[in-house]
């Protein structure tokens, strides 16, 4: 579990690509605690750690992933947000992020506001019924506030402290990043899908209506 809180920007030192699999090796500060099957979310990723030195870990990225993700896209010295799994008690900054990702949005218009920088992002057609006005959306591991919905997707503003801790800002128009919609939304979908495929009028007046 996550709370899209990034604690480091890392940079990719090493790939190794399989057939439709990748080894991919990231520099960073934020191992002194972590152990080897420790779970780092990597640009909203949830990866295990298989090996590890003082400065860079490595992880395994399947297929599956890299349908997923824009990770395929990145090269050796790509910037990349990182996060460890939350500990027990920590403070809760975010919100309940998971790393498993739903699927790839692109960048369309960004714009300054004051200190403020706007970035909308197009999310795809079967996504876009989890946005939520002032809901939660994770962005490449950034948990962030949907400040309006537009015709294809959302907006976000970004303050200059997640524009200086994070590589959201560094991308430009055109780019994908990782999209992880709100898991509580998906929970309460998948529990009304009974009710919605037996709505009938009995249903209705069972409940009051």
């Amino acid at each position: 579990m996550f709370t899209g809180i990034i604690q480091d920007v890392g940079t990719i030192t090493s790939i190794k690509k399989g057939p439709k699999s990748q080894v991919m090796t990231i520099e960073t500060s934020i191992l002194e605690d972590v152990n080897i099957g420790d779970s780092i979310a990597t640009n909203g990723l949830c990866l295990t750690v298989t090996s590890k030195t003082n400065h860079q870990f490595s992880v395994d990225i399947m297929a599956e992933s890299l349908r997923r993700s824009n990770l395929g896209k990145l090269q050796i010295g790509s910037k990349v947000n990182l996060e460890k799994a939350m500990a027990m008690g920590d403070r809760f900054g975010g919100h309940m992020v998971s790393g498993h990702i739903d699927d790839v949005g692109i960048i369309s218009k960004t714009f300054v506001e004051d200190n403020a920088t706007w970035v909308d992002i197009d999310v795809p057609e079967h996504l876009r019924k989890y946005c939520i006005l002032k809901g939660s959306i994770a962005i490449d591991g950034i948990s962030l506030t949907v400040s309006k919905l537009t015709s294809k997707g959302v907006s976000v503003s970004i303050i200059p402290h997640t524009k200086d801790q994070t590589t959201l800002l560094d991308k430009k128009v055109g780019d994908h990043v990782n999209l992880e919609m709100d898991m509580m939304i998906k929970y309460v979908e998948q529990l009304m899908k009974p009710v919605k495929d037996n709505l009938t009028e009995e249903t209705l007046k069972t409940y009051g209506y």
